[in-house]
């Protein structure tokens, strides 16, 4: 098996629209994912990520997160597939597509 990240983009969360019952129903989705494919052992890792931070660009550091518009990294996940086809598909079927987020699948270099 090799090894793959999925860097998960979306809408900054805090300018979001949701009502509470559309984020608890996306928050389940989201749990029910994590235990199908971990007990596939096809997840080795990952987080969503804080909405605070900072970009540091030729050794000087700003308070912030990279944004292009309102879009945000938001979280990664470390995966485990045969190849680049399974990882996708993986990725595929996670509920990021719910609000309107995307997922770049990369393999990582050995």
């Amino acid at each position: 098996m090799k090894n793959y990240i999925a860097i998960f983009r979306e809408p900054d969360g805090r300018q979001g629209a949701h009502t509470e019952q559309e984020v608890a129903a996306h928050r389940e989705n989201w749990s029910k994912w994590f235990a199908e494919w971990g007990a596939k052992g096809k997840l080795a890792g990952g987080s969503g990520l804080t909405l605070t931070g900072r970009i540091i660009k030729n050794g000087h550091a700003t308070e912030g997160i990279y944004q292009v518009g309102t879009e945000i990294v938001g979280g990664f996940l470390l995966l485990k597939a045969d190849d680049l086809d399974e990882a996708t598909a993986i990725a595929a079927s996670c509920p990021i597509y719910e609000f309107d987020g995307y997922a770049e699948v990369r393999e990582m270099q050995q």
